[in-house]
């Protein structure tokens, strides 16, 4: 039994160094196949939580195997024990939080709709010109036009009132007020 303690110990970590070099390779390889497996609420299921549990099994099969008095079925029975707790643990105070706040940059322009930018650019009554739009903690350039056929210098601040094939449309914000 000791044997497959060792193994499980030892293949826990390989995984962990593995995945520490390539990581994203193997997370989005594995939570397809388990997503595909999985069922509704059973968010535990997940590669990180089961390579823990399965080095826990490991180091605590060891531990428990060398240094107590225990039988191995006792070994074995306190070991699982052990190993859900702290496989729980693991889950619920890393993994689900970090899950949670998990943040994406991405954005669609279809967004960009009545905030409130700068005109970088000067943008002609027919032309285009580049505006500065905060979004989030960040900024984006973006090209933009008049949607009412007036001019804007740099530096005015505008209003996005529209966006059409990637291009965004604005007014003075100072008219919409």
């Amino acid at each position: 039994m000791e044997n497959v303690y060792l193994g499980c110990l030892i293949g826990g970590i390989i995984f962990a160094v593995i995945t520490i070099l390539f990581g994203d390779i193997i997370d989005s390889t594995f939570d397809g196949f388990f997503e595909a497996i999985s069922l509704d609420g059973f968010d535990f299921i997940d590669t990180t939580v089961i390579v823990a549990g399965i080095t826990i099994f490991g180091g605590t099969g060891i531990l428990l195997n060398t240094y107590s008095p225990w039988k191995t079925i006792s070994v074995l029975l306190t070991t699982v024990v052990i190993t859900l707790i702290l496989t729980m643990f693991f889950f619920f105070l890393y993994i689900k939080p970090m899950k949670n706040c998990e943040n994406s940059i991405g954005f669609s322009v279809k967004d960009f709709i009545g905030k409130t930018g700068e005109v970088t650019v000067p943008i002609g009554p027919k032309g285009f010109g580049e505006i500065l739009l905060k979004i989030g903690v960040g900024h984006t350039n973006q090209i933009a036009a008049s949607f009412d056929g007036k001019e804007y210098s740099t530096g005015l601040m505008i209003v996005v009132t529209d966006v059409k094939d990637g291009t965004v449309y604005v007014s003075n914000s100072e008219d919409k007020k």
